[in-house]
């Protein structure tokens, strides 16, 4: 059988955060197995096309109307005038399936296009738009009453989940990090959604990187991840606290990423060496040079760093939400705790080295058992059953 032709919408792909990561990787898995693939893209604000072997790429321009999502995130409603470009494009191409990652300006086009081409559409869920909306609202409902903030907050969700489900439906197969996330999609869009997770580079993220000493009498705590509210890293400061109160330390935290909150952040963990975005090699050995990483996050779908910072021989501590906690293997590549449990999980690796030299073992073993190829055999296998069905080209009007 031949290999499918894919035409890849990702919502993200320069940025640092999970979409990107795995876009990149997607993009890297096609170019090493020689596979037909256009990737379509947003870039900067020049547009550019690219082709190397069957790996085709284009980059377009965001216009200076884009809105700011996030320091590195923008959305621009001026991004139809790339119709007629995408469109040549994809005729050039002639994909047999079209892959979105979600409901952003280049998601709509692959949606629409597979509509009108008459292809297959493929989506997968990356990010939990409806709890990161709910917890940026979250400044709106803090002077209403305890009840009514609550009844808002799940409004909100509710309201961003049944519109971000609906669009889903709109594709005839998808692809979630986790099987938590699969369930919820298969009952909301009557869809089938396979597990699409995240590998890890063991050659870049490992062990070998650190430049520490390993007995060294300061504990290292690292976060790396976005520095905003919906990743929770007000917990990192009620850690910090607690293990004070409780006589355990020396520890320091290793603080990599930006975002909104990075000013209050600093301001409450003034002794926290906060090292901005990191990528590559730099990125790997600030993991590597960590002795425990603190993920707070009840929102992320899968968890990227968690994965890296095990590859690194790094054991994590996480919370019962998400995806971390089927990455973790507790009480065996670190601890996966509700809010109220970090600092006591923290401080027993603190204080006892022996488990957690154990925990560092078990953490790589664990991560060399993960590749991206293994990760994107997997989804080009769903794509089949979806292919082998009859098309029908749709003309709009």
């Amino acid at each position: 059988m031949r290999a499918p032709r894919v035409a890849y919408f990702p919502d993200s792909f320069h940025e640092v955060n999970g979409v990107a990561h795995t876009s990149r990787n997607f993009v890297g898995y096609a170019e090493r197995h020689g596979l037909p693939f256009l990737c379509v893209r947003a870039g900067g604000r020049a547009t550019a096309f690219e082709q190397a072997g069957e790996l085709r790429t284009l980059e377009l321009g965001r216009s200076r109307a884009s809105v700011r999502m996030e320091k590195d995130l923008e959305f621009d409603a001026l991004f139809w005038r790339h119709t007629a470009a995408i469109e040549f494009e994809l005729k050039r191409f002639s994909p047999d399936i079209i892959h979105i990652t979600g409901p952003s300006e280049l998601g709509m086009f692959g949606a629409y296009f597979a509509w009108k081409m008459g292809v297959p559409l493929a989506a997968s869920w990356h990010t939990n738009v409806h709890e990161y909306l709910a917890r940026r609202m979250a400044h709106m409902t803090s002077r209403m009453s305890e009840t009514q903030a609550a009844a808002t907050d799940r409004a909100i969700e509710n309201g961003t989940l049944k519109a971000a489900t609906q669009f889903y439906r709109l594709a005839q197969v998808l692809f979630a990090p986790n099987a938590e996330l699969c369930a919820m999609l298969e009952t909301a869009t009557g869809r089938t959604c396979h597990l699409m997770q995240r590998g890890v580079d063991t050659a870049l993220f490992t062990p070998a990187r650190r430049t520490r000493p390993i007995n060294d009498s300061m504990v290292r705590l690292g976060y790396v991840g976005r520095l905003s509210v919906e990743k929770n890293i007000a917990l990192l400061t009620r850690v910090r606290a607690e293990l004070e109160a409780a006589g355990i330390g020396p520890v320091e935290f290793f603080i990599v990423g930006q975002g909104g909150d990075e000013e209050t952040l600093r301001r409450e963990l003034p002794d926290a060496h906060f090292a901005g975005v990191l990528r590559g090699e730099a990125l790997a050995a600030a993991c590597a040079d960590m002795d425990v990483l603190v993920f707070p996050s009840h929102t992320d779908t899968f968890g990227n760093v968690v994965l890296e910072a095990l590859a690194s021989g790094v054991p994590a501590v996480v919370t019962p939400d998400g995806g971390p906690k089927y990455i973790v293997r507790d009480g065996e590549t670190g601890f996966v705790v509700p809010d109220g449990g970090f600092a006591e999980a923290v401080g027993r690796l603190v204080l006892d080295r022996k488990l957690l030299a154990q925990f560092r073992t078990a953490a790589r073993a664990y991560a060399l058992r993960c590749s991206w190829d293994a990760v994107f055999d997997k989804v080009y296998a769903a794509y089949e059953p979806v292919l082998a069905r009859p098309a029908c080209v749709n003309e709009p009007g």
